[in-house]
């Protein structure tokens, strides 16, 4: 398990620059519903759009990249003010490259979070790597940070407040020694 210590955890988060997340099983509790003409409805937790919209405020960027292709998803992260959406992603560590590229970061100003296996390259890339508490195995041995609840259901609020706790700190800090 690549679990971090508090203050491991604290440094890591105030350096974040960039939230990437997965979106069934993280942004949802990961379960598909299916109207009979086939479209997906997806359910999202008002708590973790908060945490989106307050990281956005800050100059933190946040992204999505998904394996699955979902216009609720876009409709969402519209709302949200998420323009990097990425989906029907295979290779999702190579999706992350590039949008570091795009973005002109590195892998240290990242934090991931994910809860299945094809989250795992994306995870092993970034600086912070999040599972979600109802992750699969895999993902919680690969991740330094586990939440205390579970994809769908605030998680990602429960990262977006460790960021913006640390980013506030760090912001105190350099304002003192200015």
């Amino acid at each position: 398990m690549n679990m971090l210590n508090e203050a491991q955890l604290r440094e890591r988060a105030a350096a974040i620059r960039l939230l990437v997340l997965d979106v069934d099983g993280v942004l949802t509790d990961g379960r598909l519903y299916f109207s009979a003409q086939g479209e997906a409805l997806k359910a999202f937790h008002v708590r973790d759009g908060a945490g989106i919209v307050q990281l956005r405020k800050l100059g933190v960027m946040v992204a999505i990249i998904s394996g699955r292709n979902s216009p609720a998803v876009d409709f969402r992260m519209r709302e949200l003010g998420v323009s990097y959406v990425k989906q029907g992603i295979s290779d999702k560590q190579a999706a992350l490259q590039e949008l570091l590229q795009e973005v002109n970061l590195s892998p240290h100003a990242v934090a991931s979070v994910g809860d299945d296996t094809p989250d795992i390259p994306m995870l092993k890339l970034a600086c912070l790597a999040v599972a979600v508490q109802d992750a699969h195995p895999q993902v919680r041995a690969t991740a330094h940070y586990i939440t205390q609840l579970p994809g769908g259901q605030g998680a990602v609020r429960e990262v977006c407040d460790l960021i913006i706790s640390q980013l506030s700190a760090a912001q105190l800090i350099a304002g003192r020694e200015s």
